[in-house]
């Protein structure tokens, strides 16, 4: 069982920067994949970012390329994802996600992943 806690949410400005982080842990919590998701009203949930267990490959969905980052230190078992130039489009739920797979030709989409976290709210407002 993996345990993941994001924290970092709040409601910004268009244009301004975010840093979402997650707290992972429970078992071989370092062997999966990690990522991130969002998901607005009336819109299914989305892939944004993800990276392998090393950290080392990174994909990130069309919408956010250029503008946002995503991270894990394995050492303090955290995954980040920086964001910057945020707008309104970007509002939403966004869920901490933990995976056993990688896929080199796809982003993972919601049934790919193993464990969620419970979401934290960003909000961006013109």
């Amino acid at each position: 069982q993996v345990q993941l806690v994001e924290s970092g949410g709040g409601s910004v400005q268009v244009g301004d920067s975010l840093r979402l982080s997650c707290v992972v842990s429970g078992d071989a919590s370092n062997r999966f994949a990690m990522g991130w998701f969002r998901q607005s009203p009336g819109r299914e949930r989305e892939v944004v970012a993800q990276a392998s267990w090393s950290g080392e490959e990174t994909s990130y969905a069309d919408s956010v390329k250029g503008r946002f980052t995503i991270s894990r230190d394995n050492a303090k078992n955290m995954l980040n994802l920086q964001m910057n130039n945020l707008n309104p489009e970007d509002t939403a739920v966004y869920y901490c996600a933990a995976s056993s797979r990688w896929f080199m030709s796809r982003l993972w989409v919601p049934g790919d992943v193993n464990y969620w976290g419970k979401g934290t709210l960003v909000t961006v407002s013109s």
